[in-house]
């Protein structure tokens, strides 16, 4: 395939994706922080499906270690299929969705607002179904999205999420790195993985490790994996992986242990370097020494955005790993771009 994929160019597009959403959705940030201020709420929950909710947990972790709330994924089911109401009149509610006119979804977020939490729509469609059931709407303003795979979306709807987020509890630092994303992408995305890809030729079956917001990246990564590429990946804590699914890391098992520069960087990297150790084929995105093979990664000089910028360089990878392995990432089978479940 010589001209490039959708894919990449929307990955190649995401540091001005970003540019768009912080110049277009500021104000919005900073009215729905407010609001969130003046709500106070106990908890908070998140509504997404997908990538949209891996953004989501990404968020929960970025909440609970900055606002110090506890913050629940609530199945759409719960609304949309069983017709339950849940008592959310002190939480507030994050619903993700590019197209935002997922039933199942806007089902949800809409008896969340009636039940009298604050509703908080993050999507890529102005005016969709889902900005009509909410009390705010953060505009991504990402333009078409044309490959199945989201990325610039994705990496969009975080950032959403962290803008509100920084100006809710006034964090200076967090909004000062956010701003600074752009530029730290744009040299995420040149960050050299294939190495990485030659290793797994081969192989069908990996272990994606991260830990706090990163574990949030490598849920997305191991999606991805599946989505462009029909390798069978599965999503691990670092701390968790020891408790059981160690089992089948045998010699020569794939391992991608995506390590961000915060309080679980050590872990994260110590856990990649004992599986290598025990002949798995590992690979980390850490400076910190051992048996596995660092990949190059491009920090951001902060706790909670730096797994972000991993998730960058891991779609150039898995882009690229896909053509390898003469799929077009653009279509895979089985799938098409908006999924709407009720």
């Amino acid at each position: 395939m010589n001209e490039k994929t959708y894919m990449r160019r929307e990955i190649e597009e995401i540091p001005q994706a970003v540019e768009r959403l912080l110049s277009g959705s500021r104000e919005s940030f900073i009215s729905a922080g407010a609001a969130l201020r003046e709500k106070d709420p106990s908890m908070v929950a998140t509504i997404a499906r997908g990538s949209s909710d891996h953004a989501s947990a990404f968020l929960k972790y970025a909440i609970e270690l900055t606002a110090g709330l506890p913050v629940a994924s609530i199945g759409p089911s719960v609304m949309s299929i069983y017709g339950k109401e849940l008592k959310l009149q002190r939480a507030a509610a994050i619903a993700i969705s590019q197209s935002g006119k997922s039933p199942d979804i806007v089902a949800m977020a809409k008896s969340a607002h009636e039940s009298g939490a604050l509703t908080i729509a993050v999507t890529n469609t102005a005016g969709s179904p889902l900005t009509v059931a909410s009390d705010f709407t953060i505009d991504l303003f990402s333009g078409t999205e044309k490959s199945v795979a989201a990325t610039k979306t994705f990496v969009s709807s975080v950032i959403a999420g962290l803008g509100v987020l920084g100006h809710w509890v006034d964090d200076k630092a967090l909004l000062a790195s956010i701003d600074g994303l752009p530029e730290v992408f744009a040299k995420a995305i040149e960050c050299d993985w294939s190495a990485f890809a030659e290793a797994l030729d081969g192989h069908q079956s990996l272990y994606v490790l991260g830990r706090g917001p990163s574990l949030a990246i490598a849920s997305e990564a191991a999606l991805k994996f599946k989505e462009t590429c029909g390798i069978h990946a599965e999503a691990y804590s670092s701390a968790e992986v020891m408790h059981g699914p160690v089992r089948i890391v045998e010699e020569g098992y794939a391992i991608l242990a995506l390590a961000a520069r915060d309080a679980a960087e050590k872990s994260t990297a110590e856990m990649a370097h004992k599986l290598a150790g025990q002949g798995a084929l590992s690979y980390v995105t850490s400076d910190i020494p051992g048996a596995a093979t660092r990949l190059p990664f491009a920090a951001t000089g902060h706790p909670i955005t730096d797994a972000l910028s991993l998730i960058v360089s891991f779609y150039g990878f898995v882009e690229a790993l896909s053509r390898r392995r003469g799929f077009n990432p653009d279509v895979p089978p089985n799938l098409k771009k908006v999924t709407e479940t009720i």
